[in-house]
């Protein structure tokens, strides 16, 4: 960031990236890239009250039926939690087990990044860190995006995206009609590869006068987003009833935020991750072997690093998922329940079975969480030649 720097208009902005993001890295022109140093959640290991970040902000509620909102970002997160009886019924789980899912594609930007794209934001103006016309430049799976190009969108920041070209078509159309711009990386480019999506957002906001990273790996809102509200919410819809809670694992904040509250307020709660298979995220470290650092096509989750939110510590129990299981999953959901859900919603499905396979679970209420929407892959796994080109199943449960 270059605070002191003049404001600059659209076009030289846009001008400035162009040029940063056609140029191959050359060290001895820009200096060496600052990767930050994502270490997992070991500077956290004395709690949030340790963080020089407000904690405890208030819940917001939605608007009432009978007022009007003062923008879209009034309906980002209190998000409805639904019984999964037909689910129930298709996978033949036992009786005394009731699975719950919290479908975060009904927030105001189809996902439950929305939720960490504003804190951030608002966080980020509290402090003064964020001041009119700045631009903000995010690495991102696509979904973090959405959210902050919609904020950004309502609150008049120009936003910069840079996103591996495997995530969809679909994120990068609604990201761009939101006003951004976006730039693609290699899908197999390593995080700290100088050709990754997180080296060349930090190109840009070295060269780009008055930008920001705001970095969800590493910003303490990410987590905080999930423990003042998302698992707030679901205390509250669950009555302070549950007895798992399946997370799948992304930048890991939603898991760790959720999981530390619920952690907090029902004592008794086994935290379940979802890690894909390819990731590196899961514990012990050896469930990760199989196609470890392989490619994978389920998008927004799962990494090559530990991310600073993710506090693995919070797991009770770690399942790896594998694309043609989570693909078949979301689809079973989408017919099942008529639920809108994407890709990553039927790895969380996959965490369910295999916990209760795992664990043996005969009774009690889970809660999964379903983050994002069927919006973002009407070109990718609801498509029957897509599935079909990949090897994956077309049936369903």
């Amino acid at each position: 960031m270059q605070s002191e720097a003049r404001q600059l208009s659209l076009e030289e902005i846009k001008a400035i990236a162009d040029r940063v993001a056609k140029t191959p890295y050359n060290e001895s022109e820009e200096g060496p890239i600052a990767f930050p140093d994502y270490n997992g959640a070991s500077i956290w290991k004395g709690g949030f009250g340790d963080l020089p970040h407000k904690v405890g902000l208030p819940r917001k509620e939605r608007p009432a039926m009978d007022t009007i909102a003062d923008s879209a970002l009034d309906f980002v997160g209190n998000t409805p939690m639904i019984r999964l009886s037909r689910m129930h019924k298709a996978l033949d789980m036992p009786e005394g087990v009731e699975v719950l899912g919290k479908a975060e594609y009904y927030s105001a930007g189809g996902s439950v990044k929305d939720r960490i794209g504003l804190r951030m934001i608002e966080d980020a103006e509290r402090s003064g860190q964020l001041k009119p016309g700045d631009v903000l430049i995010e690495p991102t799976s696509g979904n973090t995006g959405v959210g902050l190009c919609m904020a950004g969108a309502i609150k008049g920041y120009k936003v910069i995206i840079t996103m591996p070209m495997k995530m969809s078509g679909e994120k990068l159309n609604m990201m761009k009609a939101f006003g951004a711009d976006i730039y693609r990386t290699p899908t197999e480019a390593g995080w700290r590869d100088t050709d990754s999506h997180i080296a060349l957002a930090l190109r840009l906001q070295k060269a780009i006068p008055n930008s920001h990273i705001l970095d969800q790996y590493k910003n303490p809102n990410n987590p905080l987003a999930h423990y003042d509200n998302t698992a707030e919410e679901i205390l509250q819809q669950c009555g302070g009833s549950l007895d798992y809670c399946v997370l799948s694992a992304g930048t890991g904040g939603t898991l760790t935020g959720i999981a530390r509250k619920l952690k907090e307020k029902v004592p008794h709660v086994k935290i379940v991750g979802v890690d894909p298979q390819g990731s590196i995220l899961a514990v012990p470290d050896s469930l990760n072997d199989e196609d470890r650092l392989k490619s994978y096509q389920v998008e927004g989750i799962g990494y090559d690093f530990i991310p600073t939110v993710l506090d693995r510590d919070m797991v009770d129990h770690w399942v790896k998922s594998k694309d043609a299981e989570s693909f078949k999953m979301a689809r079973t959901l989408i017919k099942r329940e008529g639920m809108m859900i994407g890709g990553s919603c039927g790895s969380a499905m996959v965490g369910v079975a295999k916990a209760i396979e795992q664990l043996g679970i005969t009774k009690g209420r889970i809660v999964v969480l379903f983050p994002d929407h069927t919006r973002n892959y009407m070109s990718k796994f609801l498509d029957d030649d897509w599935m079909a080109s990949k090897g994956f199943p077309l049936e369903t449960f």
